[in-house]
C-alpha cells in the first residue's frame, strides 16, 4: 500500500486533526499527550511517510536532546566500545548521541569541543586526550554544559568515570608473581593518566611483595600507535638478546598484541605451557583478546559499569541545571576482574 505524503509537520497535524502544538508535544514526549490522541497520531504516521526532522526540532531548541560523545579514536577498539553502549544507553534515555573523534590530535580535539557547543547539545561524555590536552578547552565547555569524563580525565573538579588502575595492576601482578617467574613491566608513552597510575601501581606491588621492579620501553615518543610499538620494540629486544624477563606484563592489550607478534616471527611460544618460553599479560580485556594465539591473560575493565555510571552521572547534571539536587559523588573508581587465558 502506497503511504500518504506529507511535506510538513503542518500537513501532517491537519491529516492528524491534531493542533501542531500537540502533534510538538507528542514528538517530544508521547506520553504527555491523551491516549486517544496519542492512537490517533501513531495511526497516522503507520499510514504516513512523514518522519520528523529531530536535528531541525533541535536546533530550534535552548537546549536540545543531543549528547556530544568525544573520544581520541574511534578506531580503538575500546573506546569503540565503549561509544557503542554510551549510544544504546542515551537513546534508551531518550537522547540523541553525537560522536566525534579527536583522531588522538590536541588541535582536532579543540575543534571538537567547538562542533560539540555548536550543535547545542545538552551535555557532553567525554574521554579527553589526557596528557596533551589543552585544559581551557574542557573548563570552557564544562563551564556551558554538563560534562562528565570517562577513562581518564583533566585536572579539576569535573565528574569522572574511571578505572582503578592501582588495584586492578596489583591484582596481575600479585598472581603473575605467584604463578611464575615475576614480570617485568612494559610501558607506553604516557599519553593520559592511566599510563602513569598503572606504572606507579606495578612498581609499589612489585616492592610490597620485595621484588625488583623492572621497567621498559620507549616513553618518549607520543604515539597511540601502541600495537607497532610493542612488536618493534619487542624484535629489538629479542633480537639482542636483552628481553629483561620471560614474563612481561604490557600496559595494555594493544601492546601485548605487538608483543606476541614478535615472538611470534622469531618462533618464540607464548603461554602457560611447559613448551612455551615467554609469559605475556596485559590489561583492559579489550574486545578482541579473547581471540590472540594464544589468547589473553589481562584485566577486564566494566564496560557496562563504565557506561552506565557516565550516562547517569550526566543525567544527574542535567537534572540540577534544572534546579535539582546535584549528585552526591563525582568521581567513580571501578574495579576490574582478572581474566585468565592461556598467554600467562
Amino acid at each position: 500500500m502506497t503511504k500518504l505524503t506529507h511535506r510538513t509537520m503542518e500537513d501532517f497535524a491537519r491529516s492528524c486533526g491534531v493542533s501542531r502544538p500537540t502533534l510538538s508535544k507528542y514528538f517530544d514526549d508521547p506520553g504527555s499527550v491523551k491516549s486517544a490522541t496519542r492512537e490517533r497520531i501513531e495511526m497516522a504516521l503507520n499510514a504516513s511517510d512523514y518522519r520528523p526532522n529531530i536535528f531541525a526540532r533541535n536546533l530550534n531548541r535552548k537546549r536540545t536532546r543531543n549528547v556530544g560523545i568525544l573520544v581520541p579514536a574511534i578506531t580503538d577498539p575500546f573506546y569503540a566500545e565503549m561509544v557503542n553502549r554510551l549510544e544504546l544507553r542515551l537513546r534508551d534515555e531518550g537522547y540523541w548521541p553525537i560522536v566525534i573523534s579527536s583522531h588522538g590530535l590536541p588541535e582536532l580535539e579543540l575543534e571538537a569541543a567547538n562542533t560539540i557547543m555548536s550543535l547545542k547539545v545538552a551535555g557532553a561524555i567525554v574521554a579527553p586526550l589526557g596528557l596533551t590536552s589543552d585544559p581551557r578547552v574542557f573548563e570552557k565547555l564544562s563551564q556551558d554544559i554538563p560534562v562528565v569524563y570517562f577513562d581518564t580525565y583533566i585536572e579539576g573538579n569535573t565528574p569522572f568515570i574511571g578505572n582503578n588502575n592501582r588495584q586492578s595492576v596489583a591484582t596481575i601482578v600479585d598472581y603473575l608473581c605467584r604463578s611464575g617467574e615475576p614480570p617485568a613491566y612494559f610501558d607506553i608513552p604516557h599519553v593520559n593518566h592511566n599510563s602513569g597510575e598503572r606504572l606507579d601501581g606495578y612498581i609499589t606491588t612489585m616492592e610490597t611483595l620485595g621484588l625488583e621492579p623492572i621497567v621498559f620501553g620507549n616513553t618518549k615518543d607520543y604515539s597511540w600507535d601502541f600495537e607497532r610499538i610493542g612488536y618493534e620494540q619487542t624484535e629489538a629486544l629479542l633480537a639482542k638478546g636483552t628481553l629483561p624477563s620471560k614474563a612481561i606484563l604490557c600496559s595494555n592489550d594493544r601492546l601485548a598484541f605487538g608483543v606476541m607478534a614478535a615472538a611470534y616471527s622469531r618462533g618464540i611460544g607464548v603461554g602457560r605451557k611447559s613448551d612455551s618460553y615467554l609469559r605475556v599479560a596485559a590489561h583492559d580485556d579489550h574486545p578482541l583478546s579473547r581471540y590472540t594465539c594464544p589468547p589473553l591473560t589481562t584485566m577486564a575493565q566494566d564496560f557496562a559499569a563504565m557506561a552506565g555510571h557516565s550516562v547517569e552521572m550526566l543525567l544527574a547534571l542535567l537534572d540540577e541545571t534544572e534546579g535539582r539536587p546535584e549528585p552526591a559523588v563525582r568521581r567513580i573508581s571501578l574495579s576490574s576482574t582478572l581474566v585468565m587465558r592461556q598467554s600467562a
